[in-house]
């Protein structure tokens, strides 16, 4: 009796000695978006963009449930494709940002809802303000970069922020206060 609990237990052991722990990727920088759109005034949507940002993702290919994320980004690194939108957006009327203000984002849970998608929440600080949001998240690809030869990851999601929930609600309605966001992110797996 005591060699087959004592077998049993050795298995339970090995068995959890199996199981893969998430891995650690860091974002390509060049190959990551976080894109956001908003109607104004009726007559036409306007777009901004980050990109060149930092973060990482702890992946774990066989639970994606145990996978993490986080990323983060100086907000003044916006692009929106005119010098004077940018000026205005980080005026006193929306961000009043300095140069050392960051966007960040932290995973606190990820739902797995099919077979290449999930839930993440998460953790947004946006103009000094911290709330929970949820991206709806697919994994496009994973497997060895082509050109590289390591293993790469690519994800893409979607979420929509109101505006005034982070104190930027300034010409709402008139401009949406809902923002919608798309997100296309590649990671390579760290050294």
């Amino acid at each position: 009796m005591k060699s087959a609990l004592l077998a049993a237990a050795l298995s339970a052991v090995a068995a959890t000695a199996a199981v893969a722990a998430p891995e650690k990727y860091v974002l390509d920088s060049s190959h990551s978006q976080i894109v956001f759109s908003y109607n104004h005034l009726g007559f036409s949507t306007g777009y901004g963009m980050f990109s060149g940002f930092e973060g990482e993702i702890m992946f774990d290919q066989e639970d994606p449930a145990n996978s993490s994320v986080s990323v983060a980004m100086p907000v003044t690194s916006m692009l929106t494709g005119w010098q004077e939108r940018f000026d205005h957006f980080m005026s006193p009327d929306f961000f009043d940002a300095s140069d050392d203000e960051m966007v960040s984002f932290s995973s606190t849970g990820i739902e797995v809802t099919g077979e290449t998608t999930a839930r993440i929440t998460g953790e947004l600080t946006l103009n000094g303000v911290t709330k929970e949001v949820v991206l709806d998240a697919v994994l496009n690809q994973a497997g060895d970069h082509p050109m590289a030869g390591k293993p790469w990851a690519g994800f893409s999601a979607s979420t929509t922020l109101v505006r005034s929930d982070y104190n930027l609600g300034k010409f709402a309605p008139y401009i949406s206060d809902e923002v919608a966001v798309e997100l296309s992110i590649e990671a390579m797996k760290a050294e």
